[in-house]
């Protein structure tokens, strides 16, 4: 099973015993590209439900210093689109089975092609697409380009959207919607938006789709909290900073072990 099904099972599946999905991102190449096979495994051995994984981009316009400077390293190690198709191609052929989401920018995808990058990506392996700088009245042409291969579109929307951008958000999305939770980039916070809730309520009345949210979640008990209001958590600076360690696999796998672990006890 591959694309918006796969993804559409796995949340039904948590949904039915009362979990939400554990969603880390992790761009690929970082800190090493010899690094990334194990460090994707190990955040898979440790609860991981879905991965968004990160395509290096030089402007990452939503990401926060910490993925920015991992993702320049990265670049800087000649990462390219491709590396992050052999990487999918590479986890599947070991035998991963969940959802991978290809988490990049416009830019580096009509640079490589459309509709190459889309067909390349589903013969890795990939699951969908998260493009932040991609709004919805723009995608048109992407996402009848990924639904030839039956992939998800996953578009974000923000505590400022208007109930008329939620409403498009949603209509245009699969697989599930991303919901940022502050006005920002991303990056590890020390709390979590006191409107929150309410938030994840008014996106709830636009929008059968799971709800996963992301941008400022760092420890567990910020997953925990998320899990109760919402279909999924992701996480990406903290795990990100963690894979800079000097034992970047067993950081990452410490880490996300707890996380998951909070999420999928949100009661």
């Amino acid at each position: 099973m591959r694309g918006r099904q796969h993804i559409q099972t796995v949340f039904e599946h948590l949904r039915a015993h009362g979990q939400a999905a554990f969603m880390p991102y992790m761009p690929v190449g970082y800190p090493h590209p010899d690094l990334s096979p194990a460090i994707f495994h190990a955040l898979a051995d440790a609860g991981a439900d879905l991965i968004e994984v990160g395509v290096p981009f030089s402007d990452p316009l939503a990401d926060g210093p910490t993925i920015q400077a991992a993702t320049q390293q990265a670049l800087a190690l000649g990462v390219t689109p491709a590396d992050a198709f052999r990487l999918i191609q590479q986890l599947r052929q070991d035998g991963m089975t969940i959802p991978l989401v290809l988490m990049g920018y416009v830019n580096p995808i009509l640079a490589y092609g459309m509709a190459n990058y889309v067909a390349d990506a589903a013969a890795a392996g990939a699951d969908g697409f998260i493009i932040p700088d991609l709004p919805p009245d723009e995608a048109e042409e992407f996402e009848s380009l990924a639904k030839i291969h039956d992939l998800a579109v996953i578009h974000l929307v923000a505590p400022t959207s208007t109930p008329e951008r939620l409403a498009l958000a949603a209509k245009h999305s699969s697989g599930f919607l991303y919901l940022v939770s502050v006005t920002g980039i991303t990056g590890a916070r020390k709390q979590l938006p006191p409107h929150l809730g309410q938030f994840i309520a008014r996106v709830r009345a636009q929008t059968d789709l799971p709800l996963a949210v992301g941008f400022g979640i760092g420890t567990p008990e910020q997953a925990k909290q998320v899990a109760r209001l919402a279909d999924g958590v992701v996480v990406g600076s903290a795990l990100v900073q963690r894979a800079g360690a000097s034992n970047p696999v067993d950081a990452v796998k410490e880490l996300t072990t707890s996380l998951a672990k909070a999420t999928h006890t949100p009661a």
